[in-house]
């Protein structure tokens, strides 16, 4: 008989900001370490990246997944998305909640979102 797992959920996005919020990669750094202690994540490697244009990347390795951030704040936008694998318990409330998170730190309007069920 085949085991059945659903790996998890991932949510990709869009979001709108203010440039002085999409240029600030030290800021977004800490939130994104405040996070993943706030929900009991672990971090296992991280890149982060600034632009001469302001801009930065960022991806986020867990052991749980992992989260990535691009900004353009010539264009006041930003691509988001963080994945939470089901291995050892539900997170579709953490994903949930990480991404609402991440809106209202960059003072965000979600332009873009989906959800995908792995």
């Amino acid at each position: 008989m085949e085991k059945s797992y659903t790996p998890g959920l991932h949510i990709l996005s869009t979001f709108k900001a203010a440039e002085q919020h999409l240029t600030d990669a030290k800021s977004c750094r800490q939130f994104f370490n405040d996070t993943i202690a706030q929900y009991q994540l672990a971090k296992v490697g991280e890149a982060y990246h600034s632009f001469e244009n302001g801009g930065f990347t960022a991806i986020v390795c867990l052991t749980e997944s992992h989260l990535s951030i691009h900004t353009w704040p010539e264009y006041g936008i930003a691509t988001f998305d963080v994945f939470l694998s089901n291995f050892n318990n539900d997170n579709s409330n953490k994903v949930r909640a990480i991404y609402h998170d991440t809106l209202r730190y960059f003072n965000a309007t979600e332009t873009n979102k989906q959800e995908m069920l792995r």
